[in-house]
């Protein structure tokens, strides 16, 4: 069996680097999909989709070091379900109403803004949307 799951977005906020006891690397960043359309009455219609990720080991250095809110990047990995539910993470938000989250371990991570928007030399790390314009008051985590 294969899952495999490819998203491209922006990052909502700075990653975070941190070391698993053995003193491997893992690096967290949100990141914020968007998907335009027009509604029945013609009018556009923006939805944002955030995701979780999580990048391990070497690729999770150079995360760290390359990336920044905003930057757009390419993930592909796979989804982590919660262990309780066997599917997405689910949250209270601050006004009370249900949120889920979804979070995604990642294999590759393709910086895909220019350099000068501070993208890493190749572009890539091989191995392991649009922002949301209303802050991060959304954002779980």
């Amino acid at each position: 069996m294969y899952q495999s799951v490819t998203v491209i977005g922006r990052l909502g906020r700075d990653p975070e680097m941190r070391y698993m006891p053995n003193g491997d690397p893992v690096t967290s960043f949100s990141l914020a999909t968007d998907r335009v359309y027009n509604d029945r009455n013609g009018g556009k219609q923006k939805e944002t989709t955030w995701f979780r990720v999580s990048v391990f080991g070497k690729q999770a250095e150079t995360a760290n070091q390359y990336l920044s809110k905003g930057k757009m990047v390419l993930v592909e990995g796979r989804l982590r379900v919660d262990p309780k539910t066997g599917g997405p993470t689910t949250f209270t938000k601050q006004d009370g109403t249900v949120g889920t989250s979804f979070e995604i371990v990642a294999n590759t991570v393709r910086f895909l803004s220019p350099r000068d928007e501070g993208g890493a030399p190749g572009g890539d790390m091989a191995g392991g949307g649009e922002q949301n314009d209303g802050g991060e008051t959304d954002i779980p985590f």
